[in-house]
């Protein structure tokens, strides 16, 4: 088990998602019976008067704050002022609230935006604030880069052990497959299912399909999760400092380009036709791969491969998509 007990009290804020739904059925495999869980409907994140009410009322041992608002380029430009608002105070709201009810540990989910447009590859947790951001999710990387100072201000200021990880692009059952607002994968998923459905000829991809994307399959974070939370007191610590935002990267380290991707889920799905360029449309960041070096030293690697983990999502959603 490790350091967290199996009738533990722990907390999973935002577990209908791909991220929280992933580490309830992680910490459910792992025997863990004393699971905290609210709907959007019983408890709503932005009120901070409710959030503090039910922490006291059910005084959580552990916390992982899976809850964000989240989206893809569209929505993060159409709506800003809701990105950077309403994940400011979730965040503010669940870490003063497992502040004043002296929860264990919190792990702070965050994402792999808050690293710099131009972060050397791959990046380390030390290139944080080292340069602008990504334009596009800037109030979003905002949010979550104030997520991560705060975890660090309340360690120095009341001896919390609140931990930052910064997943990479995530994909698996759950996952957000509208193709107005989704990320690369799902939609591409979709694109190529809709394709073979339809016995299209062709598949038309977004931009040159030269980018590199590095992808985790979401019961590989929750397992990453899950050991960062039960490691011992001492190997714990070394991740918490005074001089040093305390800050972990979980990844694969590993990437592969959108037209590998893309020749990989039509393997998966079985689609026989032409992947067809459309270099009109934007490529994005030509690189987002994490160095995952602190990570793979304290003993964690990653163990579902792309094709697999492609393949075990389609397997899962192919009947509701098409």
């Amino acid at each position: 088990m490790g350091y967290m007990k199996s009738d533990a009290r722990i907390y999973v804020a935002g577990h209908r998602g791909l991220v929280g739904s992933a580490i309830v059925r992680e910490l459910t495999r792992l025997g863990y019976t004393n699971l905290v869980t609210r709907t959007h409907a019983e408890l709503d994140l932005l009120e901070s008067e409710a959030v503090s009410a039910f922490f006291a009322a059910e005084k959580p041992d552990f916390v992982v704050l899976a809850a964000a608002k989240v989206g893809g380029i569209l929505a993060n430009n159409t709506y800003p002022a809701d990105f950077i608002r309403d994940n400011l105070d979730i965040q503010n709201n669940i870490i003063e609230a497992s502040y004043t009810n002296g929860v264990d540990r919190l792990l702070f989910l965050g994402s792999s935006c808050i690293y710099p447009k131009m972060a050397p590859q791959p990046m380390p947790e030390s290139c944080l604030l080292t340069g602008p951001l990504e334009p596009t999710n800037r109030p979003y990387a905002l949010a979550k880069i104030a997520g991560i100072e705060m975890c660090w201000s309340y360690n120095r200021q009341y001896g919390t052990k609140y931990l930052a990880a910064m997943p990479t692009n995530l994909y698996g059952p759950g996952d957000n497959f509208d193709l107005n607002n989704s990320h690369v994968l799902p939609a591409l998923i979709r694109k190529t299912a809709v394709a073979k459905a339809t016995g299209a000829k062709e598949l038309v991809v977004w931009g040159t399909g030269t980018p590199k994307r590095e992808l985790l399959y979401s019961d590989d974070l929750a397992q990453a999760v899950v050991f960062l939370m039960n490691l011992d007191e001492g190997t714990y610590g070394t991740l918490l400092s005074e001089t040093e935002p305390p800050l972990i990267n979980i990844g694969t380290g590993e990437d592969v380009t959108i037209r590998e991707l893309a020749e990989t889920v039509g393997r998966v799905i079985g689609f026989e036709g032409e992947l067809v360029f459309d270099t009109t449309k934007p490529d994005g960041t030509p690189r987002k791969l994490m160095d995952v070096t602190k990570l793979n030293g304290l003993g964690w690697k990653y163990s579902v491969g792309l094709e697999d983990g492609i393949r075990r999502t389609w397997d899962l959603v192919k009947d509701s998509l098409v």
